[in-house]
C-alpha cells in the first residue's frame, strides 16, 4: 500500500513536506493555462511527472480529469468530448501515469450545504444535509432520470475502456459524493455497491475497476469492511480515498480520522487483508486552529494529522500479524 497526498497547493514546499512525513506518491491533475482546454497535452504531463519525481515523489493517479456534461446528460456533441477523453487518456498513459480517478456526476460534484461545521476542538469540517437543499430549484438540464444517467454511462465506459486497455492506464470509478439520488433533479447513479458491480460487468476488463471512497461508501448506509472484501477479491479497487464520516444520507458531517463512526483500524485491515497494494490517500480532513479555511477539506494540518494516524495504523497492524 502506497500513502500517497493530493496537494492543494503542488509546490516544492508542500512536496517537501510530503516527502518529510513519509508519503511516496502524489495524486494530482494537470493545471490548464486554459482551463477549457479539451485535451490534456503530453508534453505538460511529461513535465509534471518530472518535477514531481525531482522532488523525490511518484505520480501515480490523475484524480479530477473533467467529464463534461455534455457526456454525462448524452447531450449533441457527447462524440466529440469522449474522443477528446479517449486523447487525454492516450496521453496520460504516455506520460507513465497509470490510474485515472473520474466520477459521473452531472452538472456539479460533491456537495456539501456547510463548509464550517464545527468538529472535536472546534475545528471546521464539511457536512450535508439533504433538507437545506430540498427546497433548491432544478438545474438548468431539468429532470434527469436514472436510466438517462446509465445509458449515457455505458456509451462512455464502451468507447473509453478499450483505449485505457491499450495506454495501460486504470479507470477508477468514484461514487457520487453524497451517494443519494436526485439531487435537484439529477439522477445521481454511483450511490451502492450494487451500481458498482453493475460497471464492472458491464465492460469486464482488468483497466475497468473503482476508487473505494471508505466515507462515501460509508454515507451509503452500508458495511464499508464487507466492500472493501467484495471488490478487493475481484482486484477491482486500484485507488483509495481514506475518510471518515459521522451518519448516512440524507445527513452527515465529515470528521477527524479518528473520530467518526467508521472503525478506521478495521477499514485499513480489510485493505491489507484483500492485498491491496495500490495507492490511498487522505481524503477530506477538518481545518485546524491557525489556519485559513479557503480550501475546506484540502487544508495542510489536518492532512498531517492523517498521513501519521494512517502510518501508525499500517505499522500496528503489521506488527499483529
Amino acid at each position: 500500500m502506497k500513502i500517497a497526498l493530493y496537494l492543494l497547493p503542488l509546490n516544492e514546499n508542500t512536496m517537501k513536506l510530503a516527502r518529510q512525513i513519509g508519503v511516496t506518491d502524489i495524486v494530482t491533475f494537470l493545471p490548464q493555462e486554459q482551463p477549457e482546454a479539451p485535451v490534456w497535452e503530453f508534453m505538460p504531463l511529461l513535465q509534471l511527472r518530472q518535477r514531481i519525481e525531482d522532488a523525490g515523489l511518484t505520480w501515480s493517479v490523475v484524480e479530477s480529469i473533467p467529464i463534461s456534461d455534455r457526456i454525462k446528460l448524452g447531450l449533441p456533441g457527447r462524440d466529440e468530448d469522449i474522443d477528446h477523453f479517449c486523447q487525454s487518456i492516450r496521453n496520460i498513459g504516455a506520460a507513465g501515469i497509470r490510474v485515472v480517478c473520474y466520477s459521473f456526476m452531472a452538472m456539479f460534484r460533491w456537495m456539501r450545504t456547510s463548509v464550517t461545521t464545527r468538529t472535536r476542538g472546534g475545528a471546521m469540517a464539511t457536512s450535508f444535509d439533504y433538507n437545506l437543499i430540498e427546497p433548491a430549484p432544478l438545474t438548468e438540464a431539468g429532470q434527469v432520470s436514472d436510466e438517462r444517467m446509465w445509458n449515457s454511462f455505458e456509451y462512455f465506459l464502451k468507447r473509453v475502456a478499450p483505449v485505457a486497455e491499450e495506454a495501460n492506464v486504470k479507470l477508477a470509478l468514484h461514487p457520487d459524493d453524497p451517494p443519494m439520488s436526485p439531487l435537484r433533479g439529477l439522477a445521481r447513479i454511483m450511490r451502492s455497491p450494487e451500481a458498482f458491480q453493475r460497471v464492472i460487468d458491464m465492460v469486464p476488463s482488468d483497466h475497468n475497476g473503482l476508487t473505494l471512497c471508505c466515507g462515501s461508501f460509508a454515507t451509503m448506509g452500508v458495511d464499508v469492511v464487507k466492500t472493501i472484501q467484495l471488490f478487493g477479491r475481484q482486484n477491482k479497487i486500484f485507488f483509495a480515498h481514506f475518510r471518515n464520516v459521522r451518519g448516512t444520507c440524507p445527513a452527515f458531517e465529515e470528521t477527524f480520522h479518528d473520530d467518526g463512526d467508521l472503525n478506521m483500524a478495521a477499514v485499513m485491515k480489510a485493505f491489507m487483508d484483500v492485498g491491496f497494494d495500490g495507492p490511498i490517500r487522505p481524503d477530506h480532513v477538518p481545518t485546524l486552529q491557525g489556519e485559513e479555511n479557503d480550501r475546506p477539506g484540502y487544508m495542510i494540518m489536518g492532512r498531517l494529522h492523517a498521513v501519521g494516524y494512517m502510518k501508525g495504523l499500517c505499522h500496528g497492524l503489521t506488527l499483529d500479524t
